[in-house]
């Protein structure tokens, strides 16, 4: 049977929410608020998706106790970013139209492939997220902390959960599906949807924030759209862009941890073999004993 723990946590978001919630590095947060946008159409994704694949899941009680877990705290998962999704939405409507734009998108691809693609998407990205979070977490004291303590303990919440399933996604790929190589095949395109949807999302910030409230062009989020506004930058001699949104992180950190993502694309991946964030016992200790994890700096302080 399955561990993982459904945590229903009364997340509260309104629109004094600002979009430059972490004001010491804008483009970790406009990482973020692009992430919570992704969030909502992408958790839906995983449901309806996965949803395809209950027959094939039900031949194996393990598994199907595995996936009904896995997609319950998706849900939950969802649930939470709507509501900093609609805070943010309340204070530019128009961002609205990047949301319905990523549903639409989302919706097209699974009406466009067939479950075994869907099951690799899901799969290569969720391989994605423990090595990814790991960084962040182990460096929670830079990235988060500074920011406002609503949003910083929503994504710390939701990285540590992603952490604590970081094999559901490929359990349920291997019984759906089974084929490793499949999975490293379907890699570019979905790399391409993924990065499609990024840019969308970039572009509609752009288009619907003010700079002075967003600082930054939110493309610098895309890597080459980044490098090629580095270089334009320099040449117009306008000196040096705002710091990345890893900058504070140590190189050695970030090259463990791209490497670790690209290990997590081989066929022969097994992510209960990855080392994980020291953060994530923190955090599950501190619900387990009832603290309050929507405030996690401040209910930190109090506690000193």
């Amino acid at each position: 049977m399955t561990d993982l723990v459904i945590r229903k946590i009364p997340w509260e978001f309104d629109a004094d929410v600002p979009f430059r919630w972490q004001p010491a590095n804008p483009n970790f947060g406009i990482f973020c608020n692009a992430f919570t946008f992704i969030a909502v159409p992408f958790e839906k994704y995983i449901i309806a998706s996965l949803r395809q694949a209950q027959d094939r899941l039900d031949e194996n009680p393990d598994v199907a106790a595995e996936a009904e877990a896995f997609l319950r705290q998706e849900a939950q998962h969802a649930a939470a970013h709507r509501k900093h999704m609609l805070a943010l939405i309340a204070r530019y409507p128009e961002l609205e139209e990047c949301y319905q734009e990523t549903v639409h998108s989302y919706d097209r691809l699974l009406a466009a492939h067939p479950v075994e693609y869907h099951a690799a998407y899901v799969a290569n990205l969720e391989a994605t997220f423990t090595p990814t979070f790991k960084m962040m977490l182990d460096n929670e004291d830079t990235l988060f902390a500074p920011g406002d303590d609503r949003v910083a303990s929503l994504f710390l919440w939701h990285f540590v959960e992603e952490v604590e399933h970081r094999s559901s996604a490929l359990v349920i790929y291997d019984a759906a599906v089974g084929d490793s190589w499949y999975r490293i095949r379907a890699l570019p395109a979905v790399m391409r949807h993924l990065t499609g949807v990024m840019r969308r999302i970039c572009e509609g910030v752009n288009t619907h924030v003010p700079e002075a409230d967003r600082k930054l062009d939110a493309l610098t989020m895309i890597p080459v759209a980044g490098v090629g506004m580095a270089v334009r930058r320099r040449l117009r001699g306008h000196g040096p862009a705002t710091p990345g949104a890893f900058a504070a992180v140590p190189r050695g950190e970030l090259i463990t941890a791209f490497s670790r993502v690209l290990l997590s694309q081989t066929p022969f991946h097994h992510p209960e073999h990855e080392p994980l964030p020291r953060f994530a016992d923190v955090w599950f200790a501190r619900w387990t004993a009832g603290a309050d994890v929507t405030r996690w700096y401040r209910t930190e302080s109090a506690a000193q």
